[in-house]
C-alpha cells in the first residue's frame, strides 16, 4: 500500500468542478494581478480571522516581513521567536533589520514558552514573533500582557488559518489577537494555492494602510512612491483557486482532527511513542500530526520502505543555522528544541486518507517496535 505525506490530487479530484471553472474566469478576464478576486479573498479571510482587514501579499514569507518592515527596525533592534519554526520567521526577522532573539519552547506543544519570552525582553526588544505550529495556536493571553509593554505580537500563523483558542471562555481566532497575523497559502497548507501565497492580517487601520502600500512598491496611488516597498502581489489564479477552497477548510481541518484522534487512540499503548499533545484550551486544525519517537531516523527509513510519507519538521534549529553563528547560540542553549528536532516525525493525516491507510500506517509503526 502506499501512503504519500500528502496527496493534492486526491483533494483536486474533490473539487475540480468548483475550482477550474473559477480559474476559467479569470483567463476570460485577463485581470491576472490584483484582480477582482483578491479582494473578495482578502474580505473573506478577514471575517474568517475576526479581524478588520487582510491585505494580500506575494508569500507566506512576505506576510512576516511586511509587518516587521513596517516596524522600522533599526540594528540592534531585536524581535523575540522560537527556534523551533521553519526558516521563514527569523529569516524576516534578519531581512527586515532587525535580531532574532530565541528562546525554548514548551516541550508539550512545542510552541514558545512565555516564561521564557518574558525573561528574554530587554530595552532593545521590540517584538515578539509567536508561531501557531502545526496548526495549534501558542498561549497569547500569556503573551498579550507583553504588547502593554509596547512591544508588537506579530502571530505567525503560516500553519494556522481557522485554528482557534478559548480564552476566558470565548474562541478567539488565529489572527484575531496579534497586531498583525501572517498567513501562508503555500501548495501544502491546509488552504493551499497553486503556487506560492500569502495573506496579512490586522485590525490596525494605519497599520493596514501602510501594508497595503508596501506590497505595492511603497506607493498607494500608481507612480507615486511615499516609501520603498516591493512587489508582493497575489495573483488573481492563486485567489481565484483560495475562493474556491477556502468553503471547504472547516470540514477539512475536522476530517483532520478525526484522523490525529484516531492515530493517537491506536499510538497510545506504545511506550516508544508519544503523540502530539493538544492544548485543552486550542482546537487544533493539524496542519502536521507530530508525533515524539524513539529511534527517529529508523522509524522514518522502515516506513519509506514500506510505502509510507513522512517528513521530520524541523531537523535543526534555527539558533544552530550556520546563517545564525554570529548570534552565538551554543548546543545545549535551548534543549527543548533541539530535543524536539531529534525526535519528531510528521505522518500523513490529509482529509482524503481512507480509514485502511490509517491502519496500514500504525500497523506499521506497531511492527517496527515489536
Amino acid at each position: 500500500m502506499n501512503v504519500p505525506l500528502l496527496d493534492l490530487v486526491a483533494q483536486y479530484r474533490t473539487i475540480e468542478d468548483e475550482v477550474l471553472p473559477a480559474v476559467q474566469a479569470v483567463i476570460e478576464s485577463q485581470q491576472f494581478v490584483m484582480g477582482p478576486p483578491v479582494p473578495q479573498l482578502e474580505a473573506m479571510v478577514a471575517r474568517l480571522s475576526h479581524a478588520k482587514h487582510a491585505i494580500a501579499c506575494a508569500s507566506g514569507t512576505d506576510a512576516l516581513l511586511l509587518p516587521l518592515k513596517a516596524l522600522g527596525l533599526k540594528p540592534g533592534d531585536e524581535v523575540i521567536t522560537t527556534p523551533f519554526t521553519f526558516f521563514a520567521t527569523a529569516g524576516a526577522i534578519h531581512n527586515a533589520g532587525g535580531t532574532p532573539v530565541f528562546v525554548d519552547v514548551d516541550p508539550d506543544t512545542f510552541n514558545i514558552d512565555p516564561a521564557a519570552v518574558g525573561r528574554a525582553i530587554t530595552p532593545r526588544t521590540r517584538a515578539i514573533v509567536p508561531v501557531h505550529l502545526y496548526g495549534q495556536m501558542a498561549a497569547m493571553e500569556r503573551l498579550l500582557p507583553f504588547a502593554a509593554r509596547g512591544l508588537k505580537i506579530l502571530e505567525d500563523a503560516a500553519q494556522a488559518i481557522g485554528a482557534r483558542r478559548s480564552i476566558d471562555g470565548e474562541w478567539r481566532m488565529a489572527g484575531e489577537l496579534g497586531w498583525a497575523t501572517g498567513y501562508s497559502f503555500f501548495p501544502s497548507k491546509n488552504l493551499g494555492a497553486w503556487g506560492d501565497g500569502g495573506m496579512m492580517a490586522t485590525s490596525d487601520d494605519a497599520l493596514a494602510e501602510r501594508l497595503r502600500r508596501l506590497r505595492l512598491h511603497g506607493g498607494a496611488k500608481q507612480y507615486h512612491h511615499d516609501e520603498v516597498g516591493t512587489n508582493s502581489r497575489l495573483d488573481s489564479l492563486q485567489a481565484a483557486v483560495l475562493l474556491a477552497k477556502l468553503p471547504h477548510l472547516a470540514a477539512w481541518s475536522a476530517r483532520r482532527r478525526e484522523h490525529a484522534a484516531y492515530y493517537s487512540r491506536a499510538l497510545a499503548g506504545l511506550p516508544q511513542v508519544k503523540p502530539p499533545a493538544v492544548d485543552p484550551a486550542n482546537e487544533h486544525i493539524f496542519h502536521q500530526y507530530t508525533l515524539r519517537v524513539e529511534r527517529r531516523d529508523e522509524l522514518q527509513a522502515h516506513l519509506k520502505a514500506k510505502g509510507i510519507g513522512s517528513a521530520v519538521y524541523y531537523p535543526v534549529p534555527l539558533h544552530l543555522q550556520n546563517c545564525f553563528s554570529h548570534l552565538g547560540y551554543a548546543p545545549g542553549r535551548l534543549p527543548e528544541s533541539e530535543r524536539a528536532c531529534r525526535e519528531v516525525l510528521s505522518l500523513p493525516v490529509y482529509p482524503e486518507l481512507a480509514r485502511e491507510q490509517l491502519d496500514y500506517v500504525i500497523e506499521t509503526i506497531r511492527g517496527f517496535y515489536r
